[in-house]
C-alpha cells in the first residue's frame, strides 16, 4: 500500500524532527516525488496543499521549479485560498528569466478587473512584487484605474504597486502623478492619509 502524503503541519514537524541532514534529504526527496506525482495526475482538490508543501521545501533550499505551472493554475482559480497560494507561489518560483512568468499577465489582468476587492488586492500585491517592465506597461491602465476608483484598501495597494511600476517603467511617472494626489489628501478616520503616514514613521 503506497505511503500517504503528509499534510503541511506533519511535514514541518517531521523535517524538524530529522536527526541528520541525510535523514532530512531522504524525507524531502520522498515527499517531493509524491508532490510531483500528484501534479502529473492533475488532482485539483489537493493542488493548493501540495503547492504549499512545495513552497515550504523551496524555502528550505530544495528544488521546486516543477511547481511553476501549478502556480498559474491556482492563480486562475475562483477560490480565494487557492488563488492566494497561487500568487504566493508565483512570487517565490517565477521571475523574469522564465517564460512561464509571461503567462501570468492574463490572470493578473483578469483579477485587476475582477469585481471583488480581494482578487484585486491579491493581483496588485503580486504585480508589485514580481511584475516585469513589459508586464507593468501592459497593466498600467488597470493599476491607475484602481488607484483612482477602487475601494480604499485597494487604492492603497494600487499606489504601492505604482511605486514598483514607476521604478520599472520611468516614462510612466508623469501619468501617475495625478493618481497620487487624491490618496495623499484623502480623509481616513478623520485624518488625511499623509498625516497618518507621517505619524506612523515617527512612532517609537
Amino acid at each position: 500500500m503506497p505511503e500517504a502524503p503528509l499534510t503541511l503541519p506533519d511535514l514541518i514537524r517531521t523535517i524538524r524532527a530529522a536527526r541528520t541532514q541525510a535523514e532530512e534529504r531522504d524525507l524531502v526527496q520522498r515527499e517531493s516525488a509524491k508532490i510531483r506525482g500528484a501534479f502529473r495526475s492533475d488532482e485539483p482538490d489537493a493542488r493548493a496543499s501540495n503547492l504549499a508543501k512545495l513552497l515550504y521545501l523551496h524555502m528550505l533550499g530544495y528544488p521546486a521549479h516543477f511547481g511553476q505551472m501549478e502556480c498559474l493554475k491556482l492563480v486562475a482559480s475562483p477560490k480565494y485560498h487557492e488563488k492566494r497560494i497561487g500568487y504566493l507561489g508565483a512570487a517565490l518560483l517565477l521571475d523574469e528569466k522564465h517564460d512561464t512568468h509571461l503567462l501570468l499577465t492574463n490572470s493578473l489582468k483578469n483579477d485587476l478587473r475582477h469585481p471583488s476587492a480581494w482578487a484585486q488586492g491579491l493581483a496588485l500585491s503580486a504585480l508589485g512584487t514580481l511584475g516585469s517592465a513589459a508586464m507593468l506597461r501592459d497593466l498600467a491602465g488597470e493599476v491607475g484605474q484602481l488607484a483612482r476608483m477602487g475601494q480604499l484598501s485597494v487604492r492603497r495597494k494600487a499606489m504601492i504597486c505604482s511605486v514598483h511600476l514607476i521604478r520599472k517603467v520611468p516614462d510612466l511617472t508623469d501619468a501617475f502623478i495625478p493618481v497620487a494626489e487624491k490618496p495623499l489628501t484623502e480623509q481616513t478616520q478623520g485624518k488625511p492619509v499623509h498625516m497618518l503616514l507621517r505619524h506612523s514613521t515617527t512612532r517609537g
